[in-house]
Order: C-alpha cells, then sequence, then structure tokens
C-alpha cells in the first residue's frame, strides 16, 4: 500500500499547567524537566527521530519560551565557549533544529485539543500528518520512539493510526476507548479500530484499549473539526470526529513498544525523571543512574 510520507507534526502546547501549580505560574508544563531536558525536547527529538521535518507549536499566551528554547540564547553560547566548556556548548546546539523547522500558531481560547489541532489546518494543508502531546512521556529503546513505531505502521496500512495501551477498566473515564475488530494483542501489533468513545464510563467502555497522546492522522479531519460540535468537558474532542471517519478510511490503534509515563500527573512526572535516568542517565554524568539505583536501595520504604 502506497501512503504519503508524514512530515510535519503538531504539539497541542497551550494548556495552563493547573496540576504543577505554583511551578507552571510564569513557566510553561512542558519546560518542566525530565533528568537534565524539558518536556518539549523530548516530544521535538521524538518527531525528528521518526523523520518528521517540521513541527508546528500550536501555543497560547505566555508560550513564547517554548519558541526560544529552540533558537539560539547568544549571550550564554558566547559565555561557554569563552570559559572552554565545550561539551555543554555542543550539547546546547544539538538541541537546535534547522531553520523552519519549528513553526507555531495560536490557540486563542481553550477550546480543547480538536480545536488546537484544528488552529494548524493551514501549516498542514492536504497531507497526512502527526499529533503529539507531549505531557506523555514513553521510555522506549534508543531510535524506537513511539512516533517512529507509528509513521512505520501508518506506511504500511495508512489512514488514521494512533499510539494505544491497555488501562484499567476504573480508569476509562480518564481516555478515549477504542471498540475495536482484528486485534493483535502482541506488542506492536495493530487493532482494528470499529468504535471510539471519549471518557466513558467504565460500566460503558467497549473495551479497556485507550488512546495515548500519539497520533497520525488524515488532513480529512480537518474538515470535520470544522463543524465539530462540543463534546466531553464541554470541549471540542479530537477522537469524535476520530470517530467519524471510520468505516470511510482504515483506521488502527498500534500496541506500542515501551513503559509511557503521564508527565501531566506529580507522580506520573516523578516516576519519568526516575525511570529516565536509571535507564539513561543524563549526557554529563554517565554514572548517574547507578548513583540514584544505589541512593533507592537505601531508603527506608
Amino acid at each position: 500500500m502506497t501512503t504519503q510520507r508524514v512530515r510535519k507534526a503538531v504539539l497541542p502546547v497551550a494548556g495552563l499547567g493547573t496540576r504543577f501549580l505554583p511551578a507552571t505560574k510564569t513557566m510553561p508544563k512542558e519546560m518542566l524537566t525530565v533528568v537534565d531536558k524539558p518536556l518539549i525536547q523530548y516530544a521535538v527529538e521524538e518527531a525528528f527521530e521518526a523523520g518528521i521535518e517540521e513541527v508546528i507549536f500550536v501555543t497560547g499566551r505566555g508560550k513564547v519560551v517554548l519558541e526560544d528554547h529552540f533558537d539560539h540564547a547568544f549571550e550564554l553560547e558566547a559565555t561557554l565557549e569563552s570559559r572552554g566548556k565545550t561539551d555543554e556548548l555542543a550539547r546546547l546546539r544539538a538541541a537546535m533544529p534547522g531553520a523552519g523547522q519549528i513553526s507555531s500558531v495560536r490557540q486563542q481560547a481553550p477550546l480543547g485539543l480538536g480545536h488546537a489541532v484544528w488552529c494548524a489546518r493551514e501549516l498542514i494543508g492536504n497531507e497526512p500528518f502527526a499529533v503529539m502531546l507531549p505531557d506523555d512521556l514513553v521510555l522506549t529503546p534508543p531510535g524506537q520512539g513511539v512516533m517512529k513505531q507509528l509513521v512505520d505502521a501508518h506506511a504500511d496500512v495508512g489512514g488514521n493510526v494512533v499510539a494505544v495501551m491497555d488501562v484499567p477498566r476504573a480508569d476509562t473515564n480518564k481516555y478515549g476507548i477504542l471498540d475495536v475488530g482484528a486485534d493483535d494483542a502482541r506488542p506492536g501489533g495493530l487493532a482494528e479500530v470499529k468504535g471510539l468513545v471519549e471518557k466513558p464510563a467504565p460500566e460503558d467502555a467497549p473495551s479497556t484499549l485507550s488512546i495515548i497522546g500519539r497520533y497520525v492522522l488524515e488532513p480529512e479531519l480537518f474538515e470535520l473539526l470544522e463543524t465539530q460540535q462540543k463534546g466531553a468537558g464541554n470541549e471540542i474532542q479530537l477522537t469524535d470526529s476520530m470517530a467519524r471517519r471510520i468505516g470511510q478510511s482504515p483506521f488502527h490503534g498500534l500496541r506500542y513498544e515501551g513503559t509511557r509515563y503521564d508527565c501531566g500527573s506529580k507522580l506520573g512526572f516523578l516516576q519519568a525523571n526516575v525511570a529516565y535516568a536509571l535507564a539513561r542517565g543524563a549526557d554529563n554524568d554517565p554514572d548517574l543512574g547507578a548513583n540514584l539505583a544505589a541512593w533507592l536501595k537505601q531508603l527506608p520504604l
């Protein structure tokens, strides 16, 4: 099956981060760091790893620092260079995207994820695109990020492909839940999507297979988002428009390989910091993982 390559990714980053107040009073939640990198940088690196060429931030007021993070900091670079801090300077410059690879649009009102994605329509045009929520951080082997897994799956099956995981039935009211047909339940397997419900009550959920914050979507979705009525939470839900495409084109859930951490919650954020430090350490501290593991063993749990 021949499909158009996914070249652009939309990152909705206009949220207020109220769960992390007062830390997020003046700092975007996407700038919270896991070990030594902000969440937004993990997302952008994952996108580029997957072959994405352009990342589009859907921002709100007070989010300019997200764009600044991916720009030159001339005074800082000059200071590092004058002090001979070549390793630090190299890491700083390695995080810089190429010219034109980062752009942004404003979501001027908090109307939901579907509305945020719709705001990027003119920059996407008529081609398949990715959506990535930086709050969802997934620890995978190097070079095998979830977005790369999705892009590879999309090249095989086309249509809409979303990253999915099983959740406890008691938690279905927190996620978009799939009604599935044929299902390869192995890691890396695909589930055929027959239906999609946003945040159903546990007793009403058609399954426990939920969408996480990684999508590859068709451009036809923008036409549906244009007229989408508000749904759960009195917001324009992306999943509601996705559900309207079922039966018109292929739709699959990918049981991605990796461990997901919900960095939109305090517990998930703390878990991600520990897991990433243990698994990957830090570029400037190769012994971080081993030292942290030794310290954790000493805790009086």
